[in-house]
């Protein structure tokens, strides 16, 4: 039995169509999956993400134990709220999962990990502290809502459906949070755009989703499903774990070496011997981005030919509302990799024409 958000009512009664995602049952689209694309690229929108977790580590190792539980470094974050972008580790430098870490003391971190990979996570995090010893303790937080808004528009309209949350986080940079009342805020996103992720407890979601639906005078938020989603982080080249990352992937193949620490004093941690050496010596695979030249549109798995041989498969395809092409992402040899490689997708047994380009696709303007 799949599992609901505590939006899920909402939803329901707003007609969207609804979808078994990592066994929870959430939202596609409310109707049109690319006007929702367009309404997040050029006003705001809003998705529900609760079935994302939310963990709360406490204790006086928290900080040595994020040290070596991840290959970033928690010590770079000094200011109370400041975030970073973090990946868990196999011994062979495989990615458990991606989340973000948000600083709340030297003795308090909020980590949010992926819905399909949550119960592996605080499998792993538990096994790790046990097996360290460190005195820290992870409490589970399915007790919080959480809903993403993002666009151009996305933080006045946030300003405006919660009094008081201007004040306490006009003044956040990227990567940052703040505490407005009963609201977590946080200023990250997966979609490319600016704006905000906002925790609150799972009974107080459906108010705030609705104070969001008639914000700024009545033109609030366009509610916005995981389709909409996935081609906005698409076009932003942002990964998706299960797609680019997975225990198979190491950080260096996938691009993510700027959140990989292995030149820093911060100590070990797993993985790091195999992504020094990679960082070092360079890998067998590379992740790129792709635009197709002839028509058609990759999807996840079809095959990514060089020379006529298959050399892997498209990791994540579709076609970009925004920028009106179709566009995706797979890992090809590295001496294959240069920008203006051609490379053929296999599409029903006929290879079709795309192109090595820059990354990301889509890139806003500051």
């Amino acid at each position: 039995m799949t599992q609901q958000t505590p939006l899920h009512a909402t939803h329901v009664a707003a007609g969207a169509r609804m979808v078994d995602f990592a066994g929870w049952d959430m939202p596609v689209n409310y109707g049109s999956q690319i006007e929702e694309h367009h309404a997040v690229r050029r006003d705001a929108g809003m998705f529900d993400v609760s079935h994302m977790l939310a963990l709360d580590l406490e204790g006086a190792d928290a900080k040595a134990f994020l040290r070596g539980l991840i290959a970033n470094d928690v010590a770079k974050l000094v200011e109370p709220g400041k975030a970073l972008y973090a990946c868990m580790l196999n011994e062979q430098g495989g990615v458990i999962d991606d989340l973000i870490v948000y600083f709340l003391s030297d003795a308090a971190y909020r980590i949010v990990v992926n819905a399909g990979t949550a119960d592996k996570d605080v499998a792993w995090m538990q096994q790790r502290l046990a097996a360290t010893g460190a005195a820290a303790t992870l409490s589970v937080r399915r007790d919080l809502a959480m809903i993403a808004v993002q666009g151009p528009n996305a933080r006045a309209k946030t300003w405006a459906a919660i009094p008081g949350s201007e004040a306490a986080s006009s003044s956040l940079k990227p990567f940052q949070a703040a505490a407005c009342g009963e609201f977590f805020i946080a200023r990250t996103g997966y979609t490319g755009e600016d704006g905000f992720e906002v925790m609150v407890k799972a009974a107080s979601g459906p108010d705030l989703w609705d104070a969001l639906m008639t914000a700024g005078s009545g033109h609030g938020l366009v509610p916005a499903g995981l389709g909409a989603r996935d081609t906005l982080r698409l076009e932003a080249k942002m990964c998706l774990y299960g797609n680019e990352l997975d225990e198979t992937t190491t950080l260096i193949e996938a691009g993510l070496g700027w959140i990989t620490c292995v030149d820093s004093h911060k100590g070990d941690f797993n993985g790091r011997a195999v992504l020094a050496e990679q960082k070092s010596r360079g890998t067998a695979r590379k992740l790129v981005g792709f635009e197709m030249k002839e028509r058609g549109i990759a999807r996840h798995g079809y095959p990514v030919l060089v020379g006529g041989s298959k050399v892997s498969v498209v990791t994540s395809g579709s076609m970009a509302p925004f920028l009106e092409k179709n566009i995706g992402l797979a890992y090809v040899p590295s001496e294959h990799s240069a920008i203006g490689t051609t490379l053929g997708i296999e599409i029903r047994g006929v290879s079709v024409a795309a192109e090595i380009v820059k990354t990301p696709f889509y890139k806003r303007a500051k």
